[in-house]
């Protein structure tokens, strides 16, 4: 739904080009993902013995849509008029960001087995607290006749485990409850649904290659200047898949990261190279998957279903025959059932680690929801940062925003391993952040007319770097004399 409203509406892309090649080119990527990972699945089962085994969800990856449509695609709409183009340079960031994920596929592991549980789900719960749950919660309580009943359905479903009329999936009671509630207020003219069918055009679209696309900006400068947006958001996936396989794991269903990742990559390739600029994720919500019972059959009909809809153009009438808020209760159950899990599946004593980690986490969702009041009131961060004073200190959340999900991995860290007594490693990680703020993948901000963007360079930002590499070498010397020992 947001490829279809963003790119026609943010970006200027024609209806067709839409309808004819880039939802084409993201079912592909979907259909071939889910179909590997529903595989990946029963063959655990085998392996295993286990029945209750659950595939990884798969899809689209929402945050590099947002970045890629936002921070890459809509500038250059802008500054050149060509929808066309703008097309073009999302097709290379979409391939240059699975060529990342590709080669993550074969460090991986390494990264898994060397950085803790704390670290790599606390970064996951912040995005599933606050961008997945909090904006969703607020929609749902500013439609309560629609939305609240069916919120309340998957509840009762999902947490008391209480059978449904009938053996119905709660989810599916939920989402009927919520349309008939709403085509019944709708009759009243108490509820607007979205526009009328009829502008909804069927037909039949296959996927059409797209190398000469995006292949002729490999050495056009226009490409490559979004590569302050293109590479955070390759690491972002890269990082993001491998939480999402430690959520899984600690729902109980570890699969193998090298080939996990690198089918994830092969995904976003396919995409780019048919036609998508939009990346595919392994993304969050596997244990709520798992708790409602879904197993590896899920994904093939995910596929399927996804497939059907893009290939034939109906995606715009989902939503002019089911109303969004009737759905968002599933939404919410898998953004605190993965914050939940963030706190009951680490070490007891490593739940503080998790409570650290969040901070960046609420820092980019408050920061986002300062940026849209901003703007909504005719404004700039740009215009008003001065004007916040003590009142807010804008600066700090914005430096927190920036690279939020590596700080968020990189606070957990720390506080685990000092937890642990290990300074060493605190040293270690901390010496990471220095490293990271230095070149800009942390912290690193510039404030323009246009927003924040990306810094990066030596020395990107400086302050950050040098606190860091203090604080590692303080870690150091306290190690070196025996220091270790915590103190209450």
């Amino acid at each position: 739904m947001l490829i279809d409203v963003l790119c026609r509406t943010v970006c200027g892309l024609p209806a067709e080009l839409v309808t004819g090649r880039i939802l084409p080119g993201a079912a592909l990527s979907i259909l071939a993902g889910n179909l590997f990972y529903a595989w990946q699945a029963r063959r655990l089962m085998r392996e295993t013995g286990r029945s209750d085994v659950t595939a990884l969800p798969y899809g689209i990856n929402t945050v590099s849509l947002l970045a890629f449509v936002f921070l890459i695609m809509a500038p250059v709409y802008r500054e050149t008029g060509d929808p066309n183009l703008a097309w073009q340079v999302g097709l290379f960031a979409c391939f240059l960001s699975a060529v990342m994920e590709i080669a993550g596929a074969f460090a991986g592991d390494w990264l898994r087995r060397h950085t803790p549980r704390a670290a790599l789900l606390c970064a996951l719960s912040g995005i599933a607290l606050t961008f997945i749950s909090m904006g969703f919660v607020f929609q749902i309580f500013s439609s309560p006749a629609v939305a609240i009943v069916p919120m309340m359905i998957i509840l009762i479903a999902y947490a008391s485990r209480a059978k449904m009329p009938l053996g119905l999936p709660g989810g599916l009671v939920a989402v009927l409850t919520g349309t008939v509630l709403a085509w019944g207020l709708r009759s009243f003219g108490l509820f607007p649904m979205p526009p009328a069918a009829e502008n909804v055009k069927l037909g039949v679209h296959f996927p059409v290659p797209a190398l000469s696309n995006f292949f002729a900006l490999m050495t056009d400068p226009r490409g490559w200047r979004y590569m302050s947006v293109i590479f955070p958001m390759g690491l972002f996936n890269v990082i993001g898949s491998l939480q999402n396989l430690e959520s899984a794991e600690a729902a109980g269903d570890r699969f193998d990261t090298k080939s996990s990742l690198l089918a994830n990559g092969l995904g976003g390739l396919s995409a780019a190279l048919f036609g998508s600029p939009f990346p595919t994720t392994i993304y969050i919500g596997h244990p709520a998957w798992k708790a409602m019972g879904a197993r590896a059959g899920y994904s093939v009909m995910n596929g399927i279903a996804i497939t059907l809809l893009c290939l034939t153009g109906a995606v715009g009438l989902v939503l002019k025959v089911i109303p969004l808020e009737a759905t968002l209760g599933i939404l919410l159950w898998i953004g605190i059932s993965i914050t939940s899990q963030a706190f009951k599946d680490v070490p007891r004593h490593h739940t503080l680690g998790v409570a650290f980690g969040l901070i960046p986490c609420l820092a980019a969702w408050a920061l986002l929801l300062v940026d849209v009041s901003v703007r909504k009131a005719g404004g700039t961060l740009y215009d008003v940062a001065p004007s916040f004073g003590g009142d807010l200190y804008i600066h700090g959340v914005i430096s927190l925003n920036q690279g939020f999900l590596l700080t968020s991995m990189i606070f957990a860290a720390v506080m685990v391993h000092l937890l642990e007594k290990k300074l060493l490693l605190a040293a270690a990680w901390t010496a990471v952040a220095a490293a990271l703020s230095a070149v800009g993948l942390i912290h690193a901000y510039t404030l323009t007319p246009l927003g924040v963007e990306n810094k990066f360079g030596l020395l990107a930002a400086p302050d950050f770097a040098l606190a860091y590499a203090a604080v590692a070498l303080l870690l150091v010397l306290m190690h070196a004399t025996g220091r270790g020992e915590v103190v209450y």
